[in-house]
């Protein structure tokens, strides 16, 4: 930050050599500083990952920023040198630097705070229009003509103004270069007019594609420190939706049909070895393939630059940017800009091939809900259609992804392909009733013994009476609570505390005041399943609350959680006292009362100690109607002096 906001500053009036004979000027230093700054921050995720997140899961690299990052730093310092490893670390450094004890805030860096603001509101609304005859605007000119010289001997001008054109003729290219030796933050404010121009002229023909796309390059040669805007302006352009799209033709912009296709059976591969198939999404050859026009315009720049060392730290920066821009735009965008780097780099197929599968769970939420079964049931071992019969954590999360295997691509495990998709989830509500549905479906499919014929066979010849093809009660037990981790996981990735809190206070009330009897079987086998799925529910729901705020009150979240507890045991003594009907078995709702609070009293007493002594009387009351004296004794003992009169009363009845 210190070198960018010094040299930044700077007029480039004296460059210099490098050991290696490469020039140096201050405008050098900077984009090499600012370019690494932007990294740090992770600047390549575009604003539109942000969006698409939604308010319940927004994506990490929203909160990060040049103050985060200041954040952090002061942070760490104050934390700095309190253990002795730090103290023999701060004396061994001290003979070299000098560590800063005192917080670093973002007013120290007056042009960078400058420059992050605009930024920031070139990602929220369009540009003003800028008033020609000033500092900037005179920038800006010099740009363009830097941008578009061939134009610009043919006597156009593209100067940034009202209507996007002016009558003045174009400077010289030594002029334009003697305008810009100012100091590289004045360049930066003047490049969003720059692209407005720039993409207002390609978008009413008056500069090709081609044009734009070498233009945009040249802009990014004389000061590199400009990539960081046009891929903010670019990202921003495409939410908003204002320009009409390219046709990827061949003839002005690059055409993907050389490989699309096979891209697309890629993707279809790919899905299909995970359980996932989406017909709806299926790229149609006949219709002309399309972009936004922004996005066209980016992907061509970043096609324009060649695979050397010279050219990595810029792919570095603006690939990721295009990849997560590309996967939030409609489809088939991503398997289009796949297809056209494929077809630049063929190495890189298998890898774009991956990244355009991933969209798919962007733009279907069908899609999203057969992933998250096939989780359930690689884990499990369910189904007779399982790639991975024994289940487990490895059949979760594989080798994560590989190519060049015999056949083509390896499969991508289920799991590794969720944790990267989850995050760009357009809409995470509707994933707590998902996953409380296949939560049962599998309970369902536990209890009634989804055993090899060599188990059952086994099954069958025991000395303990077992029936044919039925399940002991402690392996389905076993099977069950992993069933509820992996719910209580997926839950806590998705969406964090907000679906936790939807899970406790609305999802699991509605589910059993609405939820009729799921099996139609009778008699052991049907209380079986009924009682292992309250079971399930109850461990879903406490291992999601501990996920969300832990078991102590050592995190920040949990001062929301008394709450939250207290609105759903409410829900639960209403219920136990009759004021409540429900509408689900009631082997279910007795399993998923007692066990929830069972565990809660045996893994999180915190949380009970944190209720109010009213709402734990009433609770304690309902236990006493299912016969649970010693739960309820439990429960009261741990709130301590202030039931004290109830623990009394209760052992008494208990005796007499």
């Amino acid at each position: 930050m210190p070198i960018c906001e010094v040299f930044g500053s700077c007029v480039p009036n004296v460059s210099w050599s490098s050991v290696s004979g490469e020039k140096n000027s201050c405008h050098a230093v900077f984009s090499n500083a600012f370019i690494l700054l932007l990294r740090l921050w992770r600047f390549n995720h575009p604003p539109l990952e942000h969006v698409m997140a939604g308010a319940a899961s927004p994506a990490f690299g929203s909160k990060l920023g040049p103050e985060y990052l200041l954040l952090a730093r002061n942070c760490a310092l104050a934390e700095f040198g309190k253990s002795p490893k730090d103290q023999i670390s701060s004396r061994r450094f001290s003979k070299m630097i000098s560590l800063p004890q005192e917080p670093v805030f973002m007013d120290l860096f007056p042009k960078l705070k400058t420059w992050y603001r605009q930024h920031q509101e070139c990602i929220a609304s369009t540009r003003s229009v800028l008033a020609p005859g000033g500092p900037i605007y005179q920038i800006a000119d010099a740009l363009l003509s830097i941008m578009f010289r061939k134009i610009n001997r043919s006597g156009q001008s593209l100067t940034p103004s009202a209507s996007g054109s002016s009558n003045s003729s174009s400077s010289s290219l030594d002029d334009a270069l003697m305008k810009l030796k100012v100091p590289a933050w004045d360049i930066l404010e003047a490049v969003p007019f720059v692209l407005d121009a720039a993409l207002t002229a390609c978008a009413h023909g008056r500069v090709s594609p081609r044009e734009l796309a070498t233009g945009l390059k040249d802009l990014a040669d004389f000061l590199p420190a400009t990539l960081a805007t046009t891929v903010s302006y670019l990202s921003a352009e495409v939410t908003r939706g204002l320009w009409k799209p390219a046709f990827m033709n061949g003839t002005d912009w690059p055409s993907p049909a050389a490989n699309l296709s096979t891209v697309d059976q890629q993707i279809k591969k790919i899905l299909a070895a995970t359980g996932v198939d989406v017909p709806s999404l299926a790229i149609d050859g006949s219709v002309p393939a399309t972009l936004p026009l922004p996005l066209a315009a980016f992907l061509s720049l970043t096609i324009t630059y060649k695979l050397d060392k010279n050219t990595e730290r810029i792919l570095v920066l603006i690939g990721p940017s295009l990849i997560a821009l590309s996967a939030g735009c409609p489809w088939p965008c991503m398997p289009i800009v796949g297809s056209l780097w494929a077809q630049k780099v063929k190495r890189w197929s298998d890898f774009f091939a991956f990244s355009a599968s991933r969209t798919v769970f962007h733009h279907s939420r069908d899609a999203v809900v057969q992933l998250l079964k096939s989780c359930f049931a690689s884990t499990l071992g369910l189904g007779s259609a399982c790639l991975y019969k024994n289940g487990g954590v490895g059949a979760l999360l594989g080798h994560g992804f590989g190519s060049h295997i015999y056949g083509g691509m390896s499969p991508v495990a289920p799991g590794i392909l969720y944790l990267r998709v989850h995050r760009s989830i357009r809409d995470v509500i509707f994933l707590t009733e998902e996953i409380v549905s296949l939560l049962m479906l599998s309970v369902r499919d536990i209890a009634t013994g989804e055993l090899l014929k060599g188990e059952k066979e086994k099954l069958k010849k025991t000395k303990h009476g077992m029936r044919y093809g039925h399940v002991s009660l402690a392996a389905s037990m076993t099977r069950v609570k992993h069933a509820s981790l992996l719910g209580a996981s997926f839950l806590w990735i998705s969406g964090g505390s907000g679906l936790v809190q939807s899970l406790l206070t609305e999802t699991l009330p509605s589910w059993f005041l609405s939820t009729q009897a799921l099996d139609q079987d009778v008699g052991e086998s049907g209380v079986k399943v009924a009682m292992l799925r309250g079971y399930a529910l109850a461990c879903f729901a406490v291992l999601s609350g501990m996920f969300a705020w832990g078991i102590d009150s050592s995190s920040h979240t949990s001062r929301r959680r008394p709450k939250i507890l207290g609105i759903h045991l409410d829900f639960l003594a209403n219920a136990m006292n009759c004021k409540v009907s429900f509408r689900c078995d009631y082997a279910t709702w007795r399993a998923y009362v007692t066990g929830f609070m069972s565990l809660m009293v045996s893994c999180t007493p915190l949380w009970i100690e944190e209720l109010n002594v009213g709402l734990l009387k009433r609770v304690s009351k309902g236990l006493r109607q299912f016969d649970e004296e010693d739960l309820a004794l439990r429960l009261l003992e741990i709130k301590g002096a202030s039931v004290m009169g109830e623990v009394v009363e209760m052992i008494c009845q208990s005796r007499f």
